[in-house]
């Protein structure tokens, strides 16, 4: 542990008015973390994958993200193209350097402008991989790594996400299994639901105030491992 993190949790031990967890008090804290208990799970989600698939989509169409599933990877590139296309957008696109991407063949379509990286003020389309997608809410999470940088999820005006049907799952719960299944917690786990959206301004909702005005999800319906429902 860091001499910093061990300062701020000495703080915190303080103002509690107690030392460092021992014994029984430690156990009980580390089983907890080990075995995480599941809470009340709505009913709506103990589906077969296939129907979760169906219901993430509903939820996710129900709060103005756009989705659409193709079969394969293969088919990835033309639907990014024809995103774009139907909405008169540059064909210009900020990927992120995610081995979870590597199985697209962005050359098939050669209209499109693929770069890789963070993205920067000027991208207006950012494309990144999904951790996982909750049923229960029609919701993303995304992970941050070196691979898949957390800037390219807020920062340009739409936002495509691909996501294997795999990678659907019922709950929350389940979402963050898959998380603790892959190793070391990452920095940070965003959940998005539908584009950014405030109604602060008259009490109106005006989409894209502080992120994507637009988020397209494509379902890749062959492509990863089956997650729990």
């Amino acid at each position: 542990m860091s001499a910093g993190r061990e300062r701020i949790l000495g703080g915190i031990r303080k103002g509690l008015g107690r030392g460092k967890l021992e014994g029984e008090a430690l156990a009980a804290v580390e089983a907890r973390l080990s075995a995480p208990a599941r809470n009340l799970i709505p009913r709506r989600t103990a589906l077969p994958t296939a129907e979760l698939v169906d219901l993430f989509e509903k939820m996710a169409t129900d709060v103005a993200a756009t989705l659409r599933r193709v079969a394969g990877p293969d088919d990835v590139p033309d639907a990014v193209a024809e995103f774009l296309a139907g909405l008169n957008l540059p064909s210009e696109i900020k990927a992120a350097p995610d081995p979870r991407l590597d199985d697209i063949p962005w050359s098939k379509r050669p209209t499109l402008a693929v770069s890789h990286g963070a993205a920067a003020d000027s991208d207006l389309t950012a494309v990144t991989a999904a951790t996982a997608a909750i049923a229960e809410t029609g919701t993303l999470m995304l992970a941050s790594s070196a691979a898949a940088p957390t800037r390219l999820n807020f920062l340009p005006d739409n936002h495509i996400v691909v996501l294997r049907a795999g990678q659907v799952t019922g709950t929350y719960e389940d979402g963050w299994d898959l998380v603790r299944a892959a190793g070391a917690l990452p920095r940070t786990v965003n959940f998005v639901t539908g584009p950014s959206r405030t109604g602060d301004i008259e009490q109106k909702i005006q989409l894209g105030a502080h992120g994507p005005r637009r988020l397209h999800i494509i379902l890749v319906e062959d492509g990863g491992e089956t997650g729990s429902s």
